[in-house]
């Protein structure tokens, strides 16, 4: 499992530079953030989003009670992530783990727009008559991340 969540991030960070795979950006409820859903697969339990903030916006603190786990991944800008009561200068290409529950939140501190990726993993939800399936595996998740590119 391991290999497979590393392939993942490997995956999701080779696509930083590229644009949104036709996935439209939708704003949140917070002003100047917006973000499109990359994958959104709940009989595998994952979703993936691409998170944009421009200068001076932020995500409100919130948290996921429904995942198993959640990562954030910095792409661009100068991102503060806050997590639990600490304040992170998030690098470049890092991987910040989320427990479930935590509440946390990231804002732009810097003079250009910022973005990052979010992973969600979930208990897959299966879909009418069908059962999890393996494509649960993270691996294949980086794999269908690569097709889509």
């Amino acid at each position: 499992m391991t290999s497979g969540i590393l392939a993942l991030i490997f995956t999701l960070t080779a696509f930083a530079a590229a644009p949104v795979f036709g996935q439209e950006l939708v704003p949140t409820k917070d002003p100047g953030v917006a973000r499109a859903v990359l994958i959104s697969k709940p009989t595998v339990g994952v979703d993936v989003l691409r998170v944009e903030l421009q200068v001076g916006s932020a995500r409100s603190i919130h948290q996921h009670d429904d995942v198993k786990f959640h990562l954030f991944l910095p792409l661009k800008g100068s991102i503060e992530l806050t997590v639990g009561d600490k304040r992170i200068a998030a690098a470049i290409g890092q991987a910040y783990f989320i427990e479930t529950g935590t509440p946390h939140g990231f804002k732009n501190t810097g003079s250009t727009p910022a973005a990052g990726f979010e992973v969600f993993i979930r208990e897959p939800k299966p879909a009418a008559g069908i059962g999890p399936t393996a494509e649960g595996d993270a691996l294949a998740v980086a794999m269908a991340l690569a097709a889509a590119r």
